[in-house]
């Protein structure tokens, strides 16, 4: 039976996963990410946004900003992001046999072979149209056939400056008709494989979970909070950055512009369990399945994690901790890259595969996401003065007691 109380306990409802679907659908690389905040979340902010809310946009970037009290500095203010640009491969050049060399960024080049991809092309006759162009597929050898022995072994791999894009072009000038569909260098080149359910209950793969999920669970937050009524004396600010996937850049432009007390970044995060080969490194056990992770470690404030990790334990919302060392590795550290002085954390999801066509999530881990920081939220709220909370109460560890007991003589669990 679906426990309406605990909804990270319950199947995710189909709308909420059509919207998941829309939203990491949207062609977003990176530099163009007007698709996913433009053309799918601010239409959706504004189907549910109270009329005094006030959507933010950027010149620099297509990033968005749904704000709740527009032009109130004196509340204290929640910065919740997720970053809506992909990694992207870019046309590199075009050779005389038609092929079109490419540049693989985050890419592993031996994961894209094969896969079907979409390119952008920029009309030369009129900048700033754009035109795809569907059915190509990323290629490095050809065949088997023409690979050294130690490729076919696995002992060679392949070489990023091997991969180009195959568009089936043959005949005459081959180049010349690669050149006539308006290709240029700079173009943008994504994966096609929009997410799907997956075989096991709750789960669901596909392209891009990285990160049009932290998207879609910031989207969400914000229609809870809404539909709760708002908050009193947080302001918050519902972010979808920009330029995470090459620097984090654009939400240390929003960090820098808007200023925020607070962020919680929304960011996939690693199932190390499940992770080949990556066991013997005793990286912490991470695993799908198993609820949200909070980092901790790096700029992690420990006020701002005690009370996502407080509010989890009231809920009974699963929590795993995130071990991040000196860096989150997410826009979780947009306001020192910004120079902003906020509390800050980064909240995430393990997936498998991470920069692959087939990144692969579990529906409940990202409901717990979404609810935990929408229960955060409202606990910030009911802070009696959020803004000396976080100056006062910064943890002494000068001030730690010794432990009453030795390990093994620890006493017994009781229910009171």
């Amino acid at each position: 039976m679906s426990d309406t109380s605990k909804p990270w306990n319950s199947p995710m409802p189909n709308p909420q996963f059509d919207l998941m679907r829309r939203i990491l659908s949207a062609p977003s690389p990176v530099g163009l990410e007007g698709a996913m905040t433009y053309g799918v979340l601010k239409p959706h902010f504004e189907s549910f946004a109270p009329a005094d809310w006030q959507l933010q946009q950027f010149m620099g970037h297509a990033g968005v900003v749904l704000d709740t009290h527009p032009g109130r500095d004196d509340l204290f203010k929640v910065m919740i992001i997720g970053h809506a640009d992909k990694i992207r491969m870019q046309v590199r050049s075009i050779g005389e046999d038609g092929k079109i060399w490419i540049n693989t960024d985050s890419f592993l080049p031996t994961v894209l072979i094969g896969h079907e991809v979409t390119l952008f092309s920029e009309d030369p006759e009129a900048p700033g149209r754009y035109r795809r162009i569907d059915g190509g597929t990323v290629e490095a050898l050809g065949a088997i056939h023409f690979s050294d022995p130690a490729q076919r072994s696995g002992e060679k791999g392949i070489k990023k400056e091997q991969i180009y894009l195959d568009l089936q072009i043959h005949g005459e000038n081959k180049k010349q008709q690669v050149e006539n569909l308006g290709v240029r260098p700079g173009d943008s080149i994504i994966l096609d494989r929009p997410i799907r359910p997956g075989f096991s209950p709750d789960t669901f793969y596909g392209a891009y979970l990285d990160n049009g999920l932290g998207c879609f669970v910031t989207a969400e937050v914000a229609r809870l909070i809404a539909e709760a009524g708002g908050t009193e004396q947080v302001r918050v600010l519902f972010t979808i950055a920009s330029y995470e996937e090459i620097g984090r850049f654009g939400s240390r432009v929003m960090a820098g512009e808007l200023r925020p007390d607070a962020i919680i970044a929304v960011d996939v995060n690693h199932d190390y369990v499940a992770a080949p080969g990556i066991g013997d490194r005793r990286m912490q056990p991470l695993e799908m399945g198993k609820g949200f992770t909070m980092s901790v470690g790096a700029i992690a404030s420990e006020q701002l994690n005690r009370i996502i990790e407080t509010t989890a334990r009231e809920h009974d919302i699963p929590m795993q901790r995130d071990i991040v060392g000196v860096d989150t590795g997410t826009d979780g550290m947009a306001g020192v890259l910004a120079s902003v002085d906020c509390a800050a954390t980064s909240i995430g999801f393990p997936i498998r595969n991470m920069h692959t066509i087939s990144e692969t999530g579990y529906t409940k881990d990202v409901l717990a996401a979404i609810h935990v920081i929408t229960r955060a939220v409202k606990a910030l709220d009911a802070l009696p003065n959020p803004h000396q909370e976080f100056r006062n109460n910064h943890p002494r560890l000068d001030q730690a007691g010794p432990l009453a007991h030795q390990g093994s003589d620890k006493p017994e669990k009781t229910d009171k």
